[in-house]
């Protein structure tokens, strides 16, 4: 079964409904999944060099006091499955189609879900500015990817493929994510892991 996520990847929401989707797809053993990570940008205007993180909540949300509230609901939604967001750790927030290109490189040895992982991991937990290219080249090494093989795929070209994600998304009406594309079904935002899991099954049978 192929289920295709999109997401991005400064989506807390995102980490946390991965998160649920791998503890789903644990109760199917037996079963062959294929998980597709298609790009999504929460912000396709972002500047390739990002913004400050404090300019960036004032312009999104008026500043931090207004946003606090979602983040702290969406820490303590992190908190119970095991992930230990440190929001204050972010200095930056970044242009992310540099980190969706890194995943899309991934595919080619097979370890994309495990890159994507790490990329969550580096921005919502150790704070670092995921559009980088040295911090995604260190990540990339990590997996056996080659420092020459990430700054050769980040070209022009592959950054508009990334970018041309931005209207298939609006084609299918997608305004938020995550989203779950499982089978003839699909689910929008960070559900439970047992809502993953009864539409999983139900297309299966």
């Amino acid at each position: 079964m192929i289920i295709k996520v999109f997401a991005d990847t400064i989506c807390g929401w995102c980490f946390i409904g991965q998160t649920k989707l791998n503890k789903a797809l644990k109760n199917f053993p037996e079963a062959k999944f294929e998980i597709e990570h298609v790009p999504f940008q929460l912000n396709p205007d972002m500047p390739q060099e990002g913004i400050e993180r404090n300019q960036y909540l004032k312009i999104k949300f008026g500043g931090k006091e207004f946003a606090q509230p979602m983040y702290d609901r969406m820490t303590e939604e992190a908190e119970k499955e095991d992930l230990n967001f440190n929001l204050n750790n972010i200095k930056k927030t970044p242009n992310t189609v540099l980190s969706h290109l890194l995943i899309r490189l991934a595919e080619q040895t097979n370890v994309q879900n495990q890159v994507k992982e790490k990329i969550y991991h580096s921005y919502f937990i150790e704070g670092l500015d995921i559009g980088n290219k040295e911090v995604l080249i260190k990540i990339g090494k990590i997996f056996n990817i080659k420092e020459d093989a990430i700054s050769n795929f980040f070209n022009s070209g592959n950054i508009k493929k990334i970018n041309s994600y931005i209207s298939i998304a609006k084609e299918k009406k997608i305004n938020g994510v995550p989203f779950f594309e499982i089978g003839k079904d699909f689910i929008s935002g960070a559900q439970s892991s047992a809502d993953l899991e009864s539409v999983i099954k139900a297309n299966l049978d």
